[in-house]
């Protein structure tokens, strides 16, 4: 039997927003039902790596201690029952399951690990948009198909707009950034942390700081030594589909800066991850190297 990760976590860094197991704080008590098939040590084996051969498996690593893993769990039953069985998720307890936990190699919770033909591939570490797990989802499906397991699904679940966020894209149609903020900012006043409308927000943020800049004239003139130019690059970058090179520019800047500046940076290039799919491979290992630098 093939049993392989793709990608092992390293070391106990705390990654993004994922938790370091040993963080965490004891878990208050909740009658909430736990959605999806609870994976053991027993189980693990016959229930879903055998049955990955038959259609996609998705394994959530959690802990009730996770305001975090709690909300990610929420996210992937919803898509589960929209998706009819097309997929299998299975919920990982690493508080109760320790054993399973340290078969694949936990050491931050939340996180997500499908299984396609017993082979098993990292998804996603703290808590994407539930738009952008759903594409995480159907791309797994579709790669599943491809290699004979299961079928894609024949036509994803739309997933409602919220009223300001139609505002916002009409906005953004027109090239009125300002107008599409005020949308979003309406949004998150109404649902405060709603995911979608933060990065919603982020977006129009970073249309708002390029607007009017000259890309070839800011990047021939940046200067390693002034923050606000390694800024204004990494922005460019970034619009431009550059992830690499943004993300190694700033983490360039957490090394260099000091003090509130380091900090700047930090928060900046933090807010840059927002604006990445999740799976993408650089911005896995960006969020590496930066755990690497901070702890």
């Amino acid at each position: 039997m093939s049993f392989n990760r793709a990608i092992p976590p390293k070391g106990g860094a705390n990654f993004g927003n994922a938790f370091d197991l040993s963080t965490l704080k004891k878990p208050a008590a909740t009658d909430a039902p736990i959605p999806g098939a609870v994976v053991t040590q027993e189980n693990l084996v016959s229930d879903f790596v055998g049955k990955s051969k038959e259609k996609v498996v998705v394994l959530l690593c959690w802990s009730p201690r996770s305001t975090q893993s709690k909300e990610i769990l929420e996210i992937l039953g919803k898509l589960e029952s929209a998706d009819k069985g097309s997929w299998l998720l299975g919920t990982v307890d690493v508080d109760s399951q320790p054993q399973v936990a340290q078969a694949l190699q936990v050491k931050a919770v939340p996180i997500a690990i499908a299984i396609v033909a017993e082979q098993l591939l990292p998804l996603f570490e703290s808590v994407p948009p539930i738009d952008q797990v759903r594409l995480v989802i159907n791309k797994l499906l579709e790669l599943a198909s491809q290699k004979g397991v299961g079928k894609a699904p024949e036509g994803p679940t739309e997933i409602p707009m919220e009223p300001e966020e139609q505002a916002a894209y009409a906005a953004m149609e027109k090239g009125d950034y300002k107008a599409a903020k005020i949308a979003y900012e309406s949004w998150l006043k109404r649902k405060p942390n709603d995911q979608v409308a933060t990065i919603g927000l982020a977006q129009v943020n970073l249309m708002l700081r390029i607007d009017g800049l000259d890309p070839e004239l800011i990047l021939k003139n940046a200067k390693d030594n002034d923050l606000t130019s390694q800024l204004m690059c990494a922005d460019i970058e970034i619009a431009s589909g550059n992830n690499q090179a943004a993300f190694d520019r700033l983490l360039r800047a957490i090394k260099r800066f000091e003090g509130a500046d380091r900090d700047k940076a930090k928060s900046h290039l933090i807010s840059l991850f927002n604006l990445v799919d999740p799976t993408d491979p650089r911005l896995i290992k960006a969020r590496s190297e930066l755990a690497s630098l901070l702890f």
